[in-house]
C-alpha cells in the first residue's frame, strides 16, 4: 500500500475530512507518482482514484499502480458520479491551487447533481500535503542529489569559459544546454545571469548586456531530474573585484557559513534566517538584504519549509532547503551565494558542491 496515501488519510481523519480533490501537480505526483500534465486525485478513507484524460490513461496505469484510474472528459461528470456512488456530501479542495473560474464551474456541476437530494458542500483546505512533503524520504534524497549534481557539474563546466565577450543571455544558454546534456529534463526555473548593476535585481532576466570586467556576475540556476528540482547560486567575477565587492562577497559568504554551522533541528525558519541576517547587519548591509534566507526544495523549486523572517515552520531532520543570503546595491551590483542543504543527524549537510571562491 502507498504509505503516502496512508499518511494523508490519517491527516484527513484528524481534520474530519471525508474526501479531498487534489489538483496541485506536485501534490498529485507526490501521492501517486503520476507525472502527466492533467489529472486529479480523489481520495477518501477507502478510495484512491486518479482521474485523467485519454492521453495519459496508459501512462497513469504504469506510474500509479496503487490508484484506480478513471478517464475524464471536459466536465465534472466523473466527479459527481464518484460522489454519488460514495454518498459523500462534502468535498475538500486545495483552495490555494484552483482558480475562481474553476470553482464556479465545479460549484455549478455539483448543484446539478446532488447526493441524496443534498448539494455537495465545497470545503477549502490549504497545506494538506505541505507537512508530508517537507521531510524527504531516501528515494527523494537520491533524486534530489542527482538534480543537484547536474547543476553543479554544469556550472563548473561553464563558469571558467565566461569572458567579457559574452552576454548574459549567452551564458544562460550555455548553462541550460549543459544541464540538459548532463541529464536534466529541463531547468527547474528560468536561469538568472546578472552582471554588474543588473545583479542588484535578485530575479533579473538574462539580457543582451555584456559581462562586465571586475563586476559581480550572479548566476542562479537549477536542474529538474525525474520531477525533483535543484537550486544553486554562485557569484563570480571576470577580472578582479573592487574592494567594496570583496567586502560584500566575504560578508555574504560569512553569513551563509554561519547559518549552516549554527542551525539545528527544532529551530524555526525564522531563527535560522536571523543567524545569517545578524552577520549582514553587523557589517552595515542589513538594508540591502531584502529577501528570505531560503526555502524548501523538492518537487517544486520553492516549497516548505520557509527560511525567512518570522517563518514559523520548525526545521527537522530530513528537510531539504536552501541557504542563500544576498546583498544588493542599487546601481552597482549584487552578491548572492546559495547552496541546497539537508538537516541530517542534528546538523546541516551541504548537498551542492559547485566551486565557489572561499573568500576575497
Amino acid at each position: 500500500m502507498n504509505t503516502r496515501v496512508q499518511a494523508i488519510r490519517s491527516d484527513l481523519r484528524a481534520s474530519d475530512i471525508d474526501a479531498i480533490l487534489i489538483s496541485a501537480a506536485e501534490n498529485r505526483r507526490y501521492l501517486s507518482g503520476f507525472s502527466g500534465s492533467n489529472g486529479y486525485l480523489f481520495i477518501t478513507q477507502s478510495q484512491a482514484i486518479l482521474a485523467t484524460d485519454f492521453r495519459y490513461i496508459e501512462q497513469s496505469k504504469q506510474e500509479s499502480p496503487d490508484f484506480e484510474i478513471v478517464r475524464i472528459g471536459p466536465g465534472f461528470e466523473w466527479l459527481t458520479d464518484l460522489l454519488n456512488a460514495s454518498r459523500i456530501n462534502a468535498l475538500s479542495f486545495e483552495s490555494d491551487n484552483i482558480t475562481v473560474a474553476f470553482h464556479e464551474r465545479l460549484t455549478k456541476a455539483l448543484s446539478e447533481k446532488p447526493v441524496d437530494g443534498q448539494v455537495v458542500t465545497l470545503e477549502p483546505v490549504t497545506g494538506i500535503c505541505d507537512k508530508l512533503r517537507m521531510e524527504k524520504d531516501e528515494s527523494e534524497l537520491t533524486l534530489l542529489a542527482k538534480a543537484i549534481e547536474i547543476a553543479d557539474i554544469a556550472l563548473d563546466q561553464v563558469a571558467p569559459t565566461i569572458t567579457n565577450k559574452d552576454t548574459e543571455s549567452d551564458v544562460a544558454l550555455r548553462l541550460d544546454n549543459a544541464m540538459r546534456l548532463i541529464g536534466a529534463e529541463k531547468p527547474s526555473f528560468d536561469t538568472i545571469v546578472a552582471s554588474g548593476p543588473n545583479g542588484a535585481l535578485p530575479h533579473h532576466r538574462p539580457s543582451s548586456d555584456p559581462i562586465q570586467d571586475g563586476a559581480p556576475v550572479v548566476i542562479d540556476m537549477g536542474a529538474m531530474y525525474k520531477g525533483y528540482c535543484s537550486d544553486l547560486t554562485r557569484t563570480i567575477f571576470v577580472g578582479q573585484p573592487s574592494e567594496e565587492f570583496r567586502r560584500i562577497y566575504n560578508t555574504v559568504l560569512d553569513a551563509q557559513q554561519t547559518a549552516m554551522r549554527e542551525a539545528r533541528p527544532g529551530m524555526s525558519g525564522g531563527e535560522i534566517d536571523a543567524i545569517a541576517r545578524a552577520v549582514i547587519d553587523t557589517q552595515g548591509y542589513g538594508d540591502y538584504f531584502g529577501h528570505a534566507l531560503g526555502h524548501g526544495v523538492g518537487l517544486a523549486v520553492h516549497e516548505f519549509p520557509r527560511i525567512g523572517p518570522n517563518a514559523p515552520e520548525q526545521v527537522n531532520n530530513s528537510m531539504v532547503f536552501t541557504v542563500e543570503p544576498g546583498i544588493y546595491i542599487p546601481g552597482s551590483g549584487g552578491v548572492r551565494i546559495e547552496d541546497t542543504v539537508v538537516m541530517k543527524n542534528g546538523t546541516i549537510t551541504q548537498l551542492s558542491k559547485a566551486r565557489k571562491a572561499p573568500a576575497y
